[in-house]
């Protein structure tokens, strides 16, 4: 791992990622870039009546403005002390903030993107959910989303919610240089449902081969029983005290085929501790 992205708007969110992402690198030998990306303002308002008023001078006026707020916020964060001991980068740009993501996500070679869950006022929690959403289904490498700060940020035990596809390979080796880095177990996991139930020792038997095929050592096999899989891939991490969750998004539908997209974007959304996720090909 040689680069980390951590995209911020400056919220405690942002700045807790940062944290995380710093003390990543650390482990790493990783550099960090923090991104702001400012968005342009509309070159037209409208009145009630539905009349447009061209506003081009104040519009850029005000982007200017913003822009250097930024600049002076972004330097202000890149600058902190307690960052002294990582390389860390600010980049600002203009723009829409997903796709600024993507271009520098491809521009600087990014290995990971860490990510902020949500802000603290509902603003915050609207725009940074948001964004966090689009990244987690889209983004072509491996998103980190914390929720706030752990404790201790070293991963000892990996929650890998799985459905055992063979298109898992490529998040199988990501989840085995996590495990690496940290002398990590993982719990491998599947969540039986009421829609989609397997037997305990027909499910445990085939992740067992699964596990094999994927060369995963120093791992455990669970099967939890939930309404729901992404209920049951929280639960199952809180009743270990898992440091992260670790799961594939790819397709739409049920969890005994694939983990779906908006299972992972739940998972990220309400869990309480940090989830590892990537996009791998249908």
């Amino acid at each position: 791992m040689k680069r980390i992205l951590v995209p911020t708007d400056f919220s405690k969110a942002s700045v807790t990622a940062l944290e995380v992402a710093c003390e990543i690198a650390k482990k790493a030998g990783a550099d960090v870039i923090a991104l702001h990306v400012v968005e342009e303002a509309t070159s037209e308002s409208f009145r009630v009546s539905g009349e447009i008023v061209q506003r081009d001078f104040e519009d850029r006026l005000y982007t200017l403005k913003l822009l250097e707020k930024s600049k002076k916020q972004l330097e202000k964060l890149v600058m902190d002390p307690k960052f002294k001991d990582i390389k860390l980068d600010g980049e600002l740009r203009l723009g829409n903030p997903f796709h600024g993501m993507n271009s520098i996500i491809t521009e600087h070679n990014v290995d990971l993107v860490v990510m902020g869950t949500r802000g603290h006022s509902r603003l915050e929690e609207m725009i940074i959910g948001s964004n966090t959403e689009k990244v987690v289904r889209h983004a072509h490498v491996p998103v980190l989303t914390v929720h706030k700060k752990p404790t201790k940020i070293d991963f000892k035990n990996i929650v890998y919610a799985t459905a055992m596809s063979k298109d898992e390979e490529a998040f199988a080796k990501i989840v085995k240089r996590a495990q690496k880095m940290y002398n990590s177990t993982i719990h491998l996991l599947r969540v039986n449902t009421p829609g989609d139930f397997q037997r305990d020792r027909v499910a445990k038997d085939y992740m067992e081969k699964f596990a094999k095929k994927l060369g995963l050592t120093n791992y455990t096999v669970n099967i939890y029983n939930d309404i729901t899989e992404e209920e049951g891939i929280i639960y199952f991490a809180d009743s270990i005290n898992a440091d992260m969750i670790a799961m594939a998004t790819h397709g739409r539908t049920g969890f005994a085929h694939v983990l779906a997209g908006s299972i992972a974007e739940d998972v990220v959304s309400h869990a309480k501790r940090p989830v590892l996720t990537h996009v791998v090909k249908k």
